[in-house]
């Protein structure tokens, strides 16, 4: 009797972690909605540190306008790959700008990120389709925002209303939304957790 119980009890515990490590309530269409931005400094001395921020600046300020009006993640991944001369030229000017000769390298991707906490959101782990801006030896601290929708304003904070707009503009439905969040359910982030350990 005991070995069926254990039994029984070992198959459920066995279900349970596998439905925590599974994308659920919509978390692959998050993966499949958005675009992030991963800035990779050359070092982590100050002035590397600081150039690190130009960059991401400079690279915002052309892809801001850019991704403006985009309605789906495949249209802004396609503007983002015909502008990526453009984005990479003010990266440059900025480092020259400064006096530097660092070089810039720009990757459209996927990539696997962390679970990432922001002011008004969370974004479960997992791999995302991401622009990565590496300065020179890129093995200094980064800097990761959204960049489609477009959330990236530099040092500022999206308020919670306008990113809820934002994502509910490119599709992802209320629920989704409210996962990127944790709002009404903060179970979701013991479940991504999960995810990520198991990755």
């Amino acid at each position: 009797m005991w070995k069926k119980l254990t039994g029984s009890v070992l198959i459920v515990m066995a279900a349970l972690l596998f439905a925590g490590l599974m994308p659920v309530h919509g978390e692959d269409e998050i993966y499949d909605a958005v675009i992030r931005l991963h800035v990779l400094a050359n070092s982590d001395t100050a002035e590397d540190q600081a150039l690190k921020l130009e960059v991401r600046d400079a690279v915002l300020e052309v892809t801001a306008p850019l991704l403006e009006g985009c309605t789906d993640r495949a249209e802004a991944a396609a503007l983002l790959e015909s502008s990526m001369g453009d984005i990479q030229a003010a990266a440059e000017q900025v480092i020259a700008d400064a006096g530097r000769d660092d070089p810039v390298a720009l990757l459209l991707g996927e990539e696997s990120y962390p679970e990432k906490d922001y002011d008004s959101f969370c974004f479960p782990a997992g791999s995302y389709l991401s622009l990565r801006v590496c300065i020179g030896e890129a093995a200094g601290q980064n800097w990761w925002c959204c960049l489609f929708p477009p959330l990236c304003l530099g040092a500022a904070s999206v308020p919670a209303d306008e990113a809820e707009e934002s994502f509910l503009e490119v599709g992802l439905t209320p629920e989704q939304y409210k996962i990127i969040t944790e709002t009404d359910n903060p179970g979701y982030k013991i479940r991504f957790k999960l995810l990520e350990l198991f990755e």
